[in-house]
């Protein structure tokens, strides 16, 4: 043989292993080539927008391994992630991820897919994330066995509705699974208690139910578990829960569970977070809750637990969060709360709490937030409650605290939030507790407290810095003048100091207020007049300065304000007319001018003329129809034209009688009229009064058209709900109670609640009518997305997405919330459902149906017995019925 040529040798050492890696990129070219074809393929069954996924084109499968989201190693593709990148047009898809071989990571998620995603055949898959969409269905299509090396399935926040999948009890190597915001039905598998290796198990936010497998006790790797929230559990916590040694967060919350807590979960050493609220657990707190020393939070809140807070807690130095608030808990606040080192949230209200307030609360911790509200507790405010100055909540309203205010949270710059009202406490309010610069709400109302409304100690905050934006400070016994530096609270809307014994002049820098909306000067000794400034602030919706000195006309910039919806400006020393232009407002649904020294005659314009003639009382110089008391109208010899009501000559009588008699042919005509056209076929249904609280365009002729068969929308217990429209074409909703006005006490209620309130997120009740049958009518705004009930359960009713759905609890317990805290006296709904919450044409949430809300009053205990429960059999909490009593807190678990 011939020996090779030394340069040919040398050529070939250098050309074999190019060789070998051109035969070895043949094959990883074509393995790639196939993969990219499998993307293409996905790309397609996504639906893809167009300006998505630009590269993925079949033109450039050469260069897959730069296509967006794809990663590739040795020569295939090993990672695909398009997350968050908005791929779905909307349109239902059904998409397969299969043919990658090499595929080891696969994120999806955020898009908004719907339809159904499947995942086969991908050996090294190990990462799957398809959360933040919209799959529907179960995860039947998967095939879990052709994916023995999955480590982490994310399926969190889609539509899946099937039960939970048994499949994935046969993926040895999966650390973490969650299947949480879905619509997964039936139980918790007891298999799911046989995989081993989890770490995380997430199945809250479903509709799953039976008992919560004790088996789960078996996953001794886990370290979180969350099965709460709109899962309705049968029976308890299981005890075997407590073998869990190495689980650092366990969240079983909102799922109905019963029973008591487990003494066993005194054994989690490792737990860094307790979460059991909102359920109806009964039976006292365990003494072995304190060998959690690692705990940083826990939450036992919105149960029926019992007994006192036990000592043993004083064990858990690293807490952060203390929530034991809406139980039955009796017994002192702790003093070891005040020594926990790490303490931020405490909230502990609506409870049965007794004793005083720890001294040292606030000095050994950052405290951020304190509630202890509405319990019975005495003795004096913690003086170094904000020692830390990180105080931003501080809530101890309803109580029976006494002394006064500490001086310190007069300088607390942190505060945004403060309610101390419904106590005893007396002495001076601080020098410069309005003017924090952080504050948002300030309320002392119902309190023993003197001296004057303090001035800005600090000239240099301005008006700009302020946030405060409600204060309450009625019913104390504050006196003096109204400070001047009111005005620098530029972001205020709600200032209420009535019934104190404030004296001197309403300042005229109120006007500097413009984001006012109620303004309650009501029950001082205020004099002098009205300032004209007053009607600078035009956000005005409430104004009463009744039961004072004041004195002058009444000033006709209040007319400027074109929201005002209540003035009541009764008993005083107010003269001269009530001038046109306030007669003329269109936004004035309520007023009251009596007890005066008014006179002339009433204007005959805008809302006035359908007040009753008890607003105008007391005034016996006023004259007009409303007050069937006519004017004496002449001219002087100028021209002018004088009015008086003490003297009137044979002639004026005679001319006022026929114009009257004339005007009431003309009324009694129309009325027949409107009769006749609202019921061709039946009898007069009696005289309509109109009463409207909000500025309408719409009649008793528009409402009596409302009430046919054909506009029927609704039919209830209470009565029958028609839709309408008003002049403007603007759809309003008419609700013709059953019974009589005498005997209906539901529209008594609804009236006196709902005409008074203003608030975003309950119904607004825009007028009532009623006639001499005794027919009530209440006519509401129209709400375009019927209630929440109908979307969830009705025929009709489609998907509806946790987030959606959490913004409408949110909204309803906001509107709650107003009727709760905000409204004097306190309003409760007593039969707070799905179909009492009514949604806008954006899913906006209102409160409705106050046919059943019960008003407490200052006099009455916050369980004020009565004779029958209100409220619907599922939507009250449980209790209730046997314990014949009234909370606020009841309504939590209605929501």
């Amino acid at each position: 043989m011939k020996a090779l040529h030394p340069f040919v040798l040398l050529s070939l050492i250098f050309l074999l292993p190019l060789s070998i890696g051109s035969v070895d990129g043949y094959g990883h070219g074509e393995a790639l080539h196939g993969d990219a074809l499998a993307l293409l393929s996905l790309k397609a069954s996504l639906s893809c927008r167009p300006h998505v996924l630009r590269s993925w084109l079949p033109g450039n499968v050469a260069s897959v391994c730069e296509w967006t989201g794809v990663r590739c190693a040795g020569g295939r593709v090993v990672s695909v992630d398009i997350a968050n990148m908005n791929v779905s047009t909307g349109a239902p898809i059904t998409a397969e991820v299969t043919g990658l071989a090499a595929l080891a990571s696969l994120s999806l998620a955020g898009n908004g897919i719907v339809g159904a995603v499947a995942v086969s055949a991908l050996p090294e898959l190990r990462y799957v994330n398809v959360s933040g969409n919209q799959l529907g269905g179960g995860l039947d299509g998967w095939d879990f066995p052709s994916l023995p090396s999955l480590e982490v399935f994310d399926a969190y926040d889609n539509n899946f509705s099937s039960s939970l999948p048994a499949g994935v009890t046969a993926l040895p190597r999966l650390r973490y699974l969650d299947l949480g915001g879905n619509y997964f039905s039936g139980v918790i598998p007891a298999s799911y208690g046989g995989m081993l290796a989890l770490e995380y198990l997430s199945l809250n936010g479903n509709n799953l139910q039976g008992a919560i497998p004790p088996e789960l006790g078996n996953l001794t790797s886990l370290r979180e578990l969350y099965l709460g929230y709109y899962n309705a559990f049968d029976g308890g916590i299981p005890p075997e829960l407590g073998r869990l040694r190495n689980l650092t967060m366990l969240d079983v919350s909102n799922c109905g569970l019963t029973g008591s807590i487990p003494s066993e979960l005194g054994e989690l050493a490792s737990l860094d977070t307790l979460f059991l609220h909102t359920n109806q657990l009964t039976g006292e707190i365990p003494p072995e809750l304190g060998n959690l020393t690692a705990l940083t939070r826990l939450d036992l809140s919105n149960n029926a637990l019992t007994g006192e807070v036990p000592s043993t807690l004083a064990s858990l130095t690293s807490l952060r969060l203390l929530n034991l608030f809406l139980n039955r808990l009796h017994g002192p606040v702790p003093d070891f709360v005040a020594a926990m080192p790490r303490l931020e949230t405490l909230q502990l209200f609506m409870n049965n709490l007794t004793g005083r307030v720890p001294a040292g609360l606030g000095a050994s911790a950052a405290l951020r937030l304190v509630d202890l509200s509405s319990n019975r507790l005495t003795g004096m405010i913690p003086e170094m409650l904000c020692s830390s100055g990180e105080l931003h909540t501080a809530i101890l309203m309803n109580n029976f605290l006494f002394g006064p205010i500490p001086g310190a949270l007069g300088s607390c710059a942190s505060l945004t939030r403060v309610r101390f009202g419904h106590n005893y406490l007396n002495g001076s309010i601080p020098a410069g507790f309005l003017y924090l610069p952080r504050l948002n709400l300030l309320e002392l109302q119902n309190n023993l407290l003197s001296g004057p409304v303090p001035s800005n100690p600090s000239p240099t905050l301005t008006g700009s810095e302020s946030q405060l934006a409600q204060l309450n400070l009625s019913n104390n016994l504050l006196s003096g003048p109204l400070p001047a530096a009111l005005a620098n609270l530029s972001a205020l809307q709600t200032l209420l100091v009535s019934n104190n014994r404030l004296a001197g002049a309403v300042p005229p820098e109120v006007g500097e207020l413009r984001l006012l909306v109620k303004l309650d000067l009501s029950g001082n000794e205020l004099s002098g007049p009205i300032p004209e400034a007053i009607g600078r602030c035009g956000q005005l919706t409430y104004i009463d300065l009744s039961t004072n000195k004041l004195s002058g006309p009444i000033p006709e910039a209040i007319a400027g304000i074109r929201v005002l919806n209540y003035l009541n400006l009764s008993r005083n020393q107010l003269e001269e007319s009530i001038p046109a232009a306030i007669g003329a407002m269109s936004s004035l649904t309520a007023a009251d001018f009596s007890y005066n020294d008014l006179s002339g005659q009433l204007p005959d314009t805008g809302q006035l003329r359908y007040l009753n003639e008890t607003a105008f009382a007391g005034n016996p110089r006023l004259c007009g129809p409303v007050l069937n008391r006519p004017c004496n109208i002449s001219s002087d010899a100028g021209g002018s034209t004088a009015v008086s009501p003490r003297r009137a000559t044979a002639g004026d009588y005679k001319l006022v009688f026929a114009l009257g008699l004339l005007a009431c042919s003309v009324i009694f005509a129309a009325a027949a009229v409107l009769r006749a056209r609202s019921y061709p076929g039946g009898g007069p249904d009696g005289a309509w009064r109109f009463t409207a609280f909000h500025k309408v365009d719409f009649g008793i002729a528009e409402v009596i058209e409302c009430m046919k068969d054909g506009n029927v929308v609704g039919r209830g217990g209470a009565g029958v709900v028609y839709a309408g429209r008003a002049r403007s074409g603007g759809a309003i909703a008419v609700k013709r109670l059953n019974g009589g006005g005498r005997h209906d006490h539901g529209f008594r209620a609804e009236i006196r609640t709902l005409g008074s309130i203003r608030h975003r997120n309950i119904v607004r009740l825009l007028a009532f009518c009623t006639n001499d049958q005794e027919a009530n009518v209440l006519v509401y705004e129209y709400m375009g997305g019927g209630s929440l009930g109908e979307v969830l359960h009705g025929k009709g009713g489609g998907f509806l997405a946790w987030d959606r759905r959490y913004r409408i609890a949110l909204e309803a317990a906001r509107g709650l919330c107003y009727l709760h805290h905000d409204c004097s006296p306190m309003i409760v709904h007593r039969d707070v459902k799905s179909n009492n919450i009514l949604l806008g044409d954006g899913l906006e949430a209102h409160v409705a149906d106050f046919g059943l809300a019960k008003f407490l009053r200052s006099g009455a205990g916050a369980s004020e017995c009565m004779s029958a429960v209100a409220g619907s059999y599922g939507y009250i909490a449980p209790g209730t019925y046997e314990h014949v009593s009234l909370h606020t807190h009841v309504l939590v678990f209605c929501l």
